[in-house]
Parts: structure tokens; sequence; C-alpha cells
């Protein structure tokens, strides 16, 4: 796991001044790759590259040149197939210098071009750069596990693995594209591929990008493509054979590997795994917060004493005043996940005692583990079979916008968005459901008049695409493949990837190897979810290998008590730095509209934690944007 960066003329010669920033945008993300630093550059092309040393400690610097230094390499990330791929490469005449697998993918792209990408097994961002041919290829891999940004501005294609090391460039402009303040305060982040940055995107999973002739190409190279195809059989017992497979593909380190352990089945078949492959105990990290509902530590502990892990716990406390600059600034630009926090946390715990940490991540998209949004998804979908037509739904639609509203209604009874939702068609319904911050909150907090129709939201076709585009005819099909290409990439992956990376920690996830996550998708899902039950097949493995007791326990999800900080705890920093006169928010949101949900959350009239979270992160993201963003190091402890 590492960093990288670059900077390719488009036309004749690189900017001096261009190539001469390299240094410093390589140094704007050292935390990325603490253990060593590279650099290169010839007329054309300079690359940059900070090491997290894993596989080849002594052999494997970057850049990396090929035989003849006519290609040379910068890449993030962990290829589980290089030795492989490497023995064939060796029949086809190559010669190796390094044990690395970056230098696997360098004599792949001298051996297949661009179709590279379609042999490696693995988590990736890379850039090659061919001095004769004056190409730049650069990929990332399949489900958007690393992260890749680019821009083209003084005369020069600019990449990096983080804008921190874009807005290094003397070309870095910096101007902020308003457009997508809606999106970000509606999702919680900003869709691939563009950012908070006008000119400045992120390149999409599965996607590759080449510089060929002063022109840019993008282009998908992999996508699921199989949907409900797969025989009836055994389907619990060909999964746990694929997990085993992708759990012991990533265990190759020459550094102390471990893993994350929550309270869920996802990890814990992980460790599981782990436990059964490895000779010594597996070191394990959890972490909690004092309330029950954000806690999973005893589940965790369950699953420690199965297996006679090393297990470290620790239930967290975190100052805001101190850990919420270090967790927003990471992100460069605004993200509201609130599990930031805790993901930073432990994340820091795990560093201390590992390098590579596998995790739990990508059981739920595949799997149908989101059953708050796919259970009422599904019955929303039989409902609308029975609606009535025009006049039933727009029956539906008047009694959802006249629902009372408001978190002193018993659960049962809180129907309004259900009701809206069946009169909605099934993309609006998934998309409404998606929005952590409903499309007229977020519209009301910029000040603005709300929609008639959430499908009128800027968000709403980006969003949707691969729902409306999957051709499965299940509708929980679509609600689990949109999430693998919406929310996972842009959510989860980033959160998980940023985090881990400002303490110099590798993840990796072995639920979303490609291959389990298409046979998820070829499964039909009245077979992955049974009478609507979330995560059967995941459960029946669980089921061969874990504590029966474990299984029993309700999920939490890897969550922070936000309303808890905003309405008590840190209710007068919230105050003070979103409310307040020295706001960086003027002239971005409606302050009176904050104001209004802060003392309704305040009151416990309604729940606006959400909205409040994703507003007082931005503020915090526009006020870091104003002056360098100080992120602590690796060794250094977050009170």
């Amino acid at each position: 796991m590492c960093g990288i960066c670059g900077l390719v003329a488009t036309e004749g010669t690189l900017d001096p001044a261009l190539a001469a920033s390299l240094p410093r945008m390589t140094a704007a993300i050292a935390h990325r790759g603490p253990d060593a630093q590279g650099t290169h550059a010839d007329s054309v092309a300079a690359f940059g590259h900070r090491r997290l040393s894993i596989i080849d400690r002594a052999g494997g610097a970057q850049p990396l040149f090929n035989e003849d230094g006519r290609c040379w390499i910068v890449f993030n990330g962990e290829i589980y197939n290089h030795r492989a791929l490497r023995r064939e490469l060796e029949a086809r005449g190559h010669r190796f210098r390094t044990a690395s697998d970056t230098e696997t993918i360098l004599h792949g792209y001298e051996e297949f071009g661009p179709g590279i990408v379609d042999r490696l097994d693995g988590m990736f961002a890379f850039a090659v750069h061919d001095t004769r041919t004056r190409d730049t290829f650069i990929a990332r891999d399949r489900l958007g596990k690393k992260p890749l940004f680019y821009m083209v501005v003084g005369g020069a294609l600019h990449f990096g693995s983080e804008l921190a090391a874009l807005s290094a460039s003397p070309a870095w402009k910096g101007d902020i594209d308003t457009s997508v303040l809606e999106e970000y305060l509606s999702l919680g982040y900003i869709l691939a591929p563009r950012t908070i940055f006008r000119g400045v995107q992120k390149l999409p999973p599965a996607h590759w990008l080449r510089l060929k002739d002063g022109r840019l190409e993008v282009r998908r190279y992999w996508d699921i493509t199989e949907f409900d195809s797969e025989p009836e059989g055994d389907d619990a017992g060909r999964l746990e054979a694929l997990l085993g497979d992708a759990v012991r593909a990533r265990l190759e380190s020459e550094v102390p590997l471990g893993a994350f352990l929550s309270g869920g089945i996802d990890s814990g078949l992980v460790v599981s795994f782990m436990a059964e492959d490895g000779a010594a105990p597996v070191t394990t990290t959890s972490v909690g917060f004092a309330s029950g509902a954000h806690n999973e530590l005893d589940a965790a502990a369950l699953t420690a004493a199965r297996f006679h892990t090393h297990h470290h716990a620790e239930v967290i406390a975190p100052r805001l005043d101190t850990v919420l600059d270090r967790v927003v600034g990471a992100f460069g630009e605004p993200f509201a996940d609130s599990s930031a926090v805790p993901t930073y946390y432990v994340s820091q715990m795990a560093r201390s005692h590992v390098t590579v940490a596998l995790s739990g991540d990508g059981g739920d998209e595949p799997f149908g583990g989101y059953d708050f949004r796919y259970v009422p998804h599904a019955l929303e979908q039989r409902a609308r079979a029975w609606s009535g037509g025009r006049p039933g739904r727009a029956l539906l639609r008047w009694l959802g916008e006249h629902w009372p509203p408001g978190r002193r209604l018993p659960r049962p009874l809180r129907l309004g968005t259900i009701f809206q939702n069946i009169a909605r068609d099934p993309a609006g319904a998934y998309f409404f459901d998606l929005c952590a911050v409903k499309p007229n909150v977020a519209r009301a907090l910029l000040g603005q008049a709300g929609y008639a129709d959430v499908t009128a939201s800027p968000a709403y076709l980006a969003a949707t695409e691969s729902y409306r585009r999957c051709p499965s005819t299940s509708v929980l099909q679509k609600a689990m493949y949109a999430d693998l290409t919406v929310y996972l990439p842009n959510d989860v992956l980033v959160k998980v990837d940023r985090m881990s990376m400002q303490h110099g920690l590798e993840v990796r996830s072995p639920l979303l190897d490609h291959r389990v996550v298409e046979f998820g998708f070829r499964i039909p899902a009245a077979r992955k979810m049974p009478h609507l039950a979330p995560k059967h097949l995941l459960r029946q493995v669980a089921s061969r290998r874990l504590p029966p007791e474990l299984l029993r326990l309700p999920k939490h999800g890897f969550s922070a008590p936000v309303g808890q900080w905003i309405a008590g705890t840190h209710a007068e920093m919230f105050q003070d730095q979103v409310l307040g006169s020295g706001s960086s928010l003027v002239g971005l949101v409606d302050q009176r509209e904050v104001r209004r949900l802060f003392e309704r959350e305040r009151d416990g009239i309604a729940d606006h934690a959400y909205a409040l979270w994703a507003v007082w992160t931005l503020e915090r993201w526009a006020s870091l944007a104003k002056r360098p963003v100080e992120v602590s190091s690796s060794a250094e402890a977050a009170p």
C-alpha cells in the first residue's frame, strides 16, 4: 500500500515549474507510505512514490523500470496473483530483477498493453509511462479500493492518490464547484467522477485512462455481467470455498498482519479462515463507544475467544476538538460518513500491532446485508402492484406528504416515507432511501425551494444510473448492484482507505474479491434473501464456523453517536464553529435553517443528526481549505 502522483506533458516537454513541484506533491502523501520516497523525471513525465513496504521490502523501490528503461511505473496496492502471472510472463521471455508485484504489472503491461488489468487479481491504482510512444496508462481496480484523482491543467496531466498531491502543483486552481453541494448534503459524499473542485476528477472504479497523442481516453474494463444465473446447489458451500480462497490469497506479507474484528459475521468469517490457515494466533482489534447502540465489543470478544486471537479492544471517547479536523482533513473534500471517526481509531490501534489488516467490508452489497433498506424496498415493490394505478399513487403521495413526522411516533407508525416510496418508481424510491439527508432537507439547508419530484435532484441520474441499467428483474438485485457501484466505492471504501492510510496501515478486503462478488450476483435474490432474510448465505456459512450466540445478536453497524455529540457533549463546539460569526459556511448554506434543525435536534423533536453532521464536516472542510491541514503521523496517538 502506497501513495502515487505524477505529471505528464500533454504535448511537447513538461513545464520545468511543474516538474519542480514533484517533491512537494510526493511529500503531501507521505502518510500513505512512511517507509520510503522515490521520484523520477524526464523531459515529458515526472512520477513520485511514497512506499509502505509489504512485499519485497528490500528490492521493491519505486518508480520501477523495465529492463531497457523504456517503461516505468508507480503503483499503489497489492496484486494477489502476482506469482502466477510472473511465471506466465517469464515463460514469454520477460526477465525480472525484483520479487515485487509491481514489476509483474510493468512486464504485464509490456506484454498485454491495457489488457493487463483483466489479468490482475487485487487492489490497485497505478501509472505506467512509455518513453518511446509517450503513452501514459493509468488504471484503478475493479471495485474502487484504491483511489486515483486527476486533472489536466498547465499543459499537463496531473494524477495522485489524494487531492493533496494535486493541490501541491503550481497549476492548481482549487475553484469550488458549488453545484455538487446538494449531492454532498444528500448522500454524504460526492459521486465519481466529480470532486468538490472544478476540473478535478476521480477515475471511477474498473476504469483505465490513457494519455495518447495528447488526448485522454477513459474506458471501463469490468462490470457485473451475470445476474440470477447460478444453478441451484450448495450455494453456501460454494461461497465458503470462494471466501477461503480469497482470504488465503491475502495473507502474503513480509510485515505483521492481523484483522479488524467487529461484532458482525463478515469480519468473524475472515478471522475464522485466517485462524484456520495460520500457525500463529491472529492479531485482532476492535473499538466501540460507551453507548450500547454503538458498541459491539462483547460480540467481537466471542469470535476472538473462539479462535484464540491476540485481541485488542478499546472503548473510545473521542475529543472532537482534537480529532475532527484530522478526520475531515484526510479526505481532501467534504465527506460526512460519521463512522470515519471509529475507523480512524481502529486503524490507529491496529497499526500499533500490525502493518496489514484484513477487514470484513463487502458482505452487505452482494449478499443483501442492508435489510433496513432492502426489506422495505422489496415490500414497497409488492405494494406498488396493488396501489391502484395513478389515482392510488396520488393518494399515497398525499398521505406520505401529510403523515406526521418526528421521532416521537412509534417506529411502526413512521409510514410517511414508505407511502411516498410506493408512489414513486423503484429507482426513485431507491434514491430517496439512499439519501441520508432527504433532498428537500438538503435544498432547505442551501436556502433553496424543495422538489415536487425527487427525480429532479441533480444527483438522481448519477446515483441511479446503475440501478436503472441493471438487467435483473429483481428490485433487490438492482438495489444491491447500485450499492456496489455507488455507495461502496464512494463512501465505504473511501472511508477505509483514507482513515487507514492516515496511520500507514494497509487494509485488505477478502469479501470484495471479484470472484466472490460475481458469485453473489449470480445467486437469485430469492436464494440470497429467502423470505427477505438478510445475508442468508453468509449466515449459513457463519453457522458452520462462528459461535452460535453471535448469530442471534442484532446487527448494530459501525456507527458513531453523532446525535449525542451535536445535541449534548459537543453542542457548544458545534454552535461556535457552524453557527458562530467566524463560520466558513457563510455563503454556502442557510445558517438560519441549520439553527432551526439544531434546535429541533437539541430539544428531541426530530432526528436531524446526520444532516447536522454533514453541515459540520462541510464547515470544517471549508475552514481547513483556507489553511494547511495538519494531520497526525502514524506514530502520534490521537486523544
